[in-house]
């Protein structure tokens, strides 16, 4: 992991290279924001730790320059600062710090917050990996146009309406829509075990062919167990296998592949699986045209309790102007 402290003060800098390189991290140092640019124009920095009261380009300079900079990618910004007020606080966040560092620090809390902005690059990392695998999948099929993106939007706002809801009583990490967002362009990742003239096929399946369909549910689930069993720790690979393999399950336990019931399936499939159907229904393919959003909120309407959970239901009644927006957000782009 390599850090860049950004500081005029050559003695302020000298500390905070030393606390970081005795933690292992690797440090450059700039004595402005200028400086600064060179070198992130020149070399892999992960975090920036930066002073605001800085001659040339201040901390809060800095910031905005590398936010609208699109040849330096992403990087974790903390600000140091002896400004505490409400205003100075908005305007550094504003202008793109992702963390404040009171001025001066204490180590242990340079570290802490440090290990923190590790923790958020890494789920950076995760879900740009999770999201171009499931593109990957995708691509076998050029009739889903911008399905992911929404799936993804879909499925966090169904949890977040869920969660906030006062007769809500599952238990689920407080993160909980996030990992779904992150997680859920997975749920078809069984496909890429699919042949092609069957998944490709633009006309309607044969009782033959659509039992290999539906194995896709299973090979998905296989994978990602593998995954899981080699890093059982990682809370994101159980979501993502738990949605493969059962966003084909439906409530009344008509569903495939273990014909699961109710409380039975996950609480993460079971909203995955209102959303695939909706996005499935107002999208147009090669077999069928995009049925309107009235039309396709009664088709889930007509199958409450039987094959979608009520309270995903009664979520999505709630918000469902907002999936008209995504909707018309993130079109299918044919041609």
């Amino acid at each position: 992991m390599k850090l860049l402290v950004v500081d005029d003060d050559d003695i302020a800098s000298a500390v905070a290279k030393k606390i970081l390189e005795n933690a292992h991290y690797e440090v450059e140092l700039a004595e402005d924001g200028e400086t600064a640019l060179e070198v992130l124009r020149s070399k892999e920095i992960q975090i920036v730790i930066t002073d605001w009261n800085m001659p040339n380009t201040d901390g809060i300079e800095l910031c905005r320059h590398l936010r609208n900079s699109p040849k330096i990618g992403y990087v974790y910004i903390i600000l140091v600062t002896s400004r505490s007020s409400k205003e100075d606080v908005v305007r550094g966040l504003e202008s793109g710090a992702d963390d404040f560092i009171s001025k001066p620090f204490e180590p242990a809390e340079l570290l802490a917050r440090v290990r923190n902005a590790e923790r958020v690059l890494a789920l950076e990392t995760t879900s740009l990996m999770l999201f171009s695998l499931a593109k990957l999948t995708e691509s076998r099929d050029a009739e889903t146009g911008n399905h992911l993106d929404r799936m993804r939007e879909y499925t966090r706002l169904l949890a977040e309406q869920i969660i906030s809801d006062s007769s809500f009583h599952e238990q689920v990490p407080t993160n909980f829509p996030e990992l779904l967002y992150q997680t859920s362009p997975l749920h078809d990742i069984g496909k890429v075990g699919i042949p092609d003239h069957i998944l490709l096929k633009p006309g309607s399946l044969n009782d033959e062919e659509w039992a290999v369909m539906k194995r896709h549910a299973e090979i998905g689930a296989e994978t990602l167990d593998a995954c899981l069993k080699q890093y059982p720790n990682a809370e994101y690979l159980r979501f993502a296998r738990d949605i493969a393999w059962s966003h084909h399950e439906r409530w009344d336990g008509t569903g495939y592949p273990r014909g699961l019931k109710a409380d039975e399936i996950p609480f993460c499939a079971r909203i995955l699986a209102l959303a695939d159907v909706y996005d499935a229904l107002t999208m147009k393919r090669v077999y069928k045209g995009a049925m309107s959003h009235e039309v396709a909120r009664k088709i889930i309407v007509d199958g409450n309790g039987s094959q979608f959970d009520p309270q995903v239901v009664r979520a999505f009644l709630a918000i469902q102007d907002r999936f008209l927006m995504i909707r018309e957000k993130n079109p299918d782009h044919k041609g």
